[in-house]
């Protein structure tokens, strides 16, 4: 991933690179995106961008291991976290879900985490705290609780699932208030110019649209140019 790529793909959001993927691929039917309703802590900051940091954790029951095991496994998800290639998306999947009750994304761990130079989170789990979350480290997440349960780490650096959304370790990420995609990795040195091109392509509906007079034999006109224009 290029900086200019990277930058590019924290002012676009998730549809736009969802489509844009299509056309680098030049068909429809991408499929490597989540589904349903996910909450995004800051649906106004920029997108998260990154390499996928992956973990599986659980709540809702105390851990059966022994405390030492369960400390030691904390502190190695932190050193995988903060240690690995930027920038980085740190993905968890809540294995309660759909009965995720331990919110693992609140103040101190999204503090934490960001410090680290990781961009963001994504989760099928919980997250609270909200307000008081740090500013440049946006959580989506499945839902909002006050709880944060017997949270614990149950795998890390093994592919994890988060609402559909398959996602194995270095899969490059982008997510917004929209949900998540993963972008395949055949087609990263095209996105750039499809983003481009998709962009293009939308205005010549959009500036239509918002001409005075518009009609529908000028929408018919643009809708033309913009068929011929897309995938």
């Amino acid at each position: 991933m290029t900086p200019s790529l990277l930058t590019l793909l924290r002012k676009v959001d998730t549809p736009t690179v969802c489509n844009a993927i299509e056309v680098a691929q030049g068909k429809r039917g991408f499929d490597a995106f989540t589904r349903g309703t996910m909450l995004c802590s800051a649906p106004s900051e920029p997108a998260i961008v990154g390499y996928a940091r992956t973990a599986k954790i659980a709540a809702v029951q105390p851990p059966s291991e022994a405390p030492e095991v369960i400390r030691e496994r904390r502190m190695a998800y932190y050193k995988y976290m903060a240690e690995g290639p930027a920038p980085s998306v740190a993905v968890i999947e809540d294995v309660d879900f759909p009965n995720c009750i331990g919110a693992y994304w609140g103040e101190i761990n999204t503090t934490v985490h960001k410090g680290f130079g990781m961009s963001g989170a994504l989760t099928n789990g919980v997250m609270r705290d909200l307000g008081d979350l740090p500013e440049g480290f946006p959580v989506v997440a499945g839902s909002v609780g006050p709880s944060h349960g017997f949270v614990h780490v149950r795998e890390l650096d093994t592919p994890v699932s988060v609402f559909g959304l398959t996602v194995n370790p270095g899969d490059l990420i982008h997510a917004d208030r929209h949900g998540a995609l993963v972008v395949p990795e055949d087609i990263v040195d095209q996105l750039e110019a499809a983003i481009q091109k998709l962009l293009t392509t939308e205005r010549i509906v959009l500036d239509a649209a918002t001409q005075p007079g518009f009609d529908f034999p000028a929408f018919q006109s643009a809708w033309e140019k913009f068929e011929k224009s897309r995938v």
